[in-house]
């Protein structure tokens, strides 16, 4: 039998395998105004000029806050069998503080209903960026007091929904929260301060372990907590020691910032080392590191693209998008010695180069780090052009070939060892990008943004199939 001809060899996922979608509140909801709902970080970040693509808010985003019974039976359509979404803080405890709004819950029992009545395993994220402002008035993630009062959130959402909802995230990709938040200034709350930025880290890792006791000290022993990192795969561009040592920064201050308190119990001394002129972290109390290091019963790993640097050795530097968005500001405190670099390929709509092996470094990276632990991927996709033809059918092909060679690496992860155990892909539907606005579409559902008309590209048909049966299927051709 010729070569060609062999017959190949099905790739096949575990039958428990969890195959789901990811959304977050503030760009999926709307009704921002709604049932005792107050201002986030975004609502006043989105509504401030200059901040976002056209001026693009998420006041009424795809309207899933009216629609979600819709969005459920697409899911279900699809034969998706999970789906991750996010609590709005704001939605639940308005202020930040105090008891919480029942109306508020009230939407996300009901939610968690239907999707538990179409046999839809709900993944739940407490926090997807959006601070109550009163919060952010009160000096937000650069303050102690934040974590404190996430806690106290946690512990409301955890009583409401512990009994029916087994997968808990405490953070989704902190690193954006406190870097981009408060250092690069290219998302909410829009600061620009270093010291900042750092205090936001260590504020959001202190919430993510009270978040933890507080879960678990109200709901069952069976539910699974875990949190969302976006970790960077850093590359050098030589193996020249400086190009080295600029990596090392980078990836201290991208991933050991987070992993090395949660999951080991401590920060990087180099991460200390390389930060020493901006702060002594004398912000980090006695016992803090106790409080963060919580066990963990999975760890999420979202991916899109890998990093590539080398020392800056006089290299020009442009706006700092850094992949995040431009900005005259850096989200890397410390770095200044830092320069970064396109990597080479295929790049998406937003710029980003789709690099699958990336996908499999990083799993594998988790799987030394974190022996033991199950790993799930929280969020993977990409943004595209969508086709459009006369029958009103969307047909996204590079979507497909992005997924298809993404799902391709997790598989060889497994295959290697890793225990990975779902694929949370982003996103269910076009929709709100942040400072992106609306431009930017990663939705296996298209949004047709004048009706809010849901349409399932050609992706999604693709994606339902893998769901239904667990054996990826071949990319279609052109």
């Amino acid at each position: 039998m010729p070569e060609s001809a062999q017959p190949v060899t099905p790739v096949t996922f575990p039958s428990s395998f969890l195959w789901g979608t990811a959304t977050s509140a503030y760009q999926i909801e709307g009704a921002v105004r709604e049932g005792g709902r107050t201002p986030s970080i975004w609502d006043t970040f989105s509504h401030t000029p200059g901040k976002t693509a056209d001026g693009d808010t998420g006041d009424i985003a795809v309207d899933h806050y009216h629609r979600y019974r819709d969005d459920v039976a697409l899911m279900a359509d699809l034969g998706l069998n999970a789906y991750r979404f996010s609590i709005a803080w704001p939605r639940v405890q308005p202020t930040g503080r105090g008891p919480a709004v029942q109306v508020g819950l009230d939407f996300y029992r009901r939610l968690v209903d239907e999707l538990l009545s179409r046999g839809i395993t709900p993944a739940i994220t407490l926090y997807h960026w959006d601070l109550p402002q009163e919060l952010e008035d009160a000096g937000g993630w650069p303050e102690r007091d934040t974590a404190l009062r996430f806690a106290e959130y946690a512990q409301i959402v955890g009583e409401a929904l512990g009994d029916r909802v087994e997968h808990w995230i405490t953070l989704n990709e902190p690193w954006c929260s406190a870097f981009l938040g408060y250092g690069s200034g290219v998302h909410a709350p829009g600061r620009t301060d270093p010291l900042a930025s750092l205090r936001a880290a260590h504020h959001l890792n202190l919430a993510h372990g009270l978040g933890i006791q507080a879960l678990r000290s109200v709901m069952p022993a069976r539910n699974s907590i875990a949190v969302s990192l976006n970790s960077s795969v850093v590359r050098t561009v030589s193996q020249d020691p400086a190009d080295l040592a600029a990596a090392q920064k980078i990836d201290d201050l991208a991933n050991g910032v987070f992993h090395g308190p949660m999951l080991h119990g401590a920060y990087p001394a180099t991460l200390l080392e390389a930060t020493s002129s901006i702060t002594d972290w004398s912000f980090v109390l006695d016992d803090d590191l106790r409080a963060i290091h919580q066990p963990l019963d999975a760890l999420g790993l979202n991916y899109y693209t890998p990093t590539l640097v080398s020392a800056a050795n006089g290299v020009v530097k442009g706006p700092r998008a850094d992949g995040h968005g431009a900005s005259e500001y850096s989200p890397w405190p410390g770095a200044d010695d830092v320069a970064f670099h396109q990597t080479p390929g295929e790049r998406t709509l937003m710029g980003w180069t789709v690099d699958p092996d990336g996908l499999h470094e990083l799993i594998m990276r988790y799987t030394r780090e974190a022996p033991g632990l199950p790993l799930y991927i929280t969020e993977n996709g990409a943004a595209y052009e969508d086709k459009m033809d006369e029958d009103g059918r969307v047909h996204d092909p590079e979507r497909i070939a992005y997924l298809h060679s993404h799902l391709t690496a997790v598989h060889r992860a497994i295959a290697d060892g890793a225990d990975v155990r779902g694929y949370f892909l982003w996103s269910l539907m076009d929709n709100f990008e942040w400072a992106y606005g609306y431009a930017k579409r990663f939705g296996v559902v298209h949004i047709d943004y004048a009706t809010l008309k849901r349409t399932t590209k050609s992706s999604g048909h693709w994606y339902g199939r893998l769901a239904r049966t667990g054996v990826l299927p071949e990319v279609p051709e052109a």
